[in-house]
């Protein structure tokens, strides 16, 4: 399914980790079953996307081997492929499971290195016509929290932005199919994060659609002193003032909460009374 209405109206994008050590919801989908049935859920409650991931890149997260992050993947996105008319997005940095999930359905890519950690990527985006998501982060996952600093981390990642903006277009890539990510909590203090979430409008100058994933990050933890599992109020914060900001989509665990906030904050910001989820890229089972 082609994400036509990209850019058109907020969207959602739903968060489906099939991950045993994920920092918010691993383990629970590991199973394709289990998986496919998340994913209905998901749609159900009003996600435009899916985003499928098979390594967790938590802060202090190991490196997953090629062969175990395509054996979590694919299936998944085969089995969803299947079953539901909703555009399936991969989780990855590296460029054989991007391929791998693309021919299985797949037809966006969520890269957190920015297209950087896999030389091959750039090709495969390209000559699959995929979307892409290109996000910032400071480091690896591993070390990336290790004393993060920016002199404007705003003006930073809008460099880092632009800059990946020359390389893909050299390489190929339809920059109509991009979407620029700043990496909430990716490598960033609790002041960079929210300095990059009220920053959205100076990326917007870069005329591409701007993804967030605030989503029980630890910044919210930090600010309002809760656990992983009590962060959904500070993540529906951070969500509705994104999109009123000018964020296109929002990558989100509870799907349900996000959809009614994007949808509030869109008719605020729009100042006018309508159905938003009816014109948004909702799918539907088949059959």
């Amino acid at each position: 399914m082609p994400l036509d209405g990209l850019g058109k109206v907020p969207l959602v994008m739903g968060i489906l980790n099939v991950t045993p050590d994920s920092f918010s919801d691993g383990g629970r989908y590991t199973r394709v079953s289990a998986a496919l049935e998340r994913a209905r859920e998901m749609v159900e409650e009003g996600a435009d996307i899916i985003d499928v991931g098979g390594e967790s890149t938590r802060p202090g997260a190991q490196p997953v081997p090629l062969e175990e992050e395509l054996r979590r993947v694919v299936p998944v996105v085969e089995a969803i492929r299947a079953e539901l008319d909703v555009p399936i997005s991969v989780d990855t940095y590296k460029s054989e499971v991007a391929r791998a999930a693309l021919d299985a359905g797949a037809v966006m890519v969520n890269d957190i290195s920015g297209l950087r950690f896999s030389p091959d990527m750039a090709d495969v985006v390209a000559e699959h016509q995929a979307h892409v998501v290109v996000m910032h982060m400071k480091g690896t996952p591993r070390d990336m929290q290790k004393n993060p600093y920016y002199d404007d981390v705003v003006e930073e990642v809008k460099g880092f932005f632009s800059e990946r903006l020359e390389f893909l277009q050299s390489m190929g890539v339809d920059l109509e199919r991009v979407l620029l990510d700043p990496g909430i909590g990716f490598g960033k203090r609790v002041e960079d994060n929210l300095a990059l979430i009220r920053g959205i409008p100076r990326f917007l100058d870069l005329d591409r659609p701007v993804l967030i994933g605030p989503s029980r990050k630890s910044f919210i933890g930090d600010i309002l002193g809760l656990p992983v599992e009590e962060r959904l109020e500070g993540t529906l914060a951070a969500v509705s003032v994104a999109v009123f900001l000018g964020a296109t989509v929002v990558r989100v665990h509870d799907v349900l909460a996000a959809r009614r906030a994007v949808d509030m904050a869109w008719a605020l910001k729009m100042g006018s009374r309508f159905n938003v989820q009816g014109s948004a890229l909702v799918g539907r089972a088949k059959g």
